[in-house]
């Protein structure tokens, strides 16, 4: 009998293992990636304090276009870099939430990148 793999415990436990390595501070936060298969999310958390300090999603009022491909991906990565210039924040330290580091995640990345992130 073959077993199937749990996809989303296998997520997790990836997730863990980058969060063991990476944390963010309120000089240096870290950038979390969520995406579903219709939206992508992104939040800019300090987890010394606990807060986050800036989110953005494609679900959010001004975004227009699909946030399930590569382009509205891109979009909202320019809109958190946007979010995090009017913080005063520069650097971050980027969390993949434990997908791989290609396609949408990382659309949003080179999103964040050209809005004047650096990570």
């Amino acid at each position: 009998m073959v077993k199937l793999v749990d996809r989303a415990k296998a997520r997790a436990k990836r997730h863990a293992r980058v969060r063991a390595k990476v944390s963010g501070t309120a000089t240096c936060p870290r950038l979390n990636v969520f995406r579903s298969a219709k939206h992508i999310y992104a939040q800019v958390i300090d987890d010394v304090a606990g807060t986050t300090l800036c989110a953005a999603s494609s679900m959010e009022k001004g975004f227009d276009g699909n946030g399930g491909n590569v382009e509205g991906a891109k979009k909202v990565g320019e809109m958190i870099a946007a979010a995090c210039k009017a913080k005063g924040i520069e650097e971050v330290v980027f969390d993949r939430g434990g997908y791989v580091y290609h396609g949408r995640v990382q659309a949003l990345a080179e999103g964040a990148r050209e809005g004047g992130l650096k990570f």
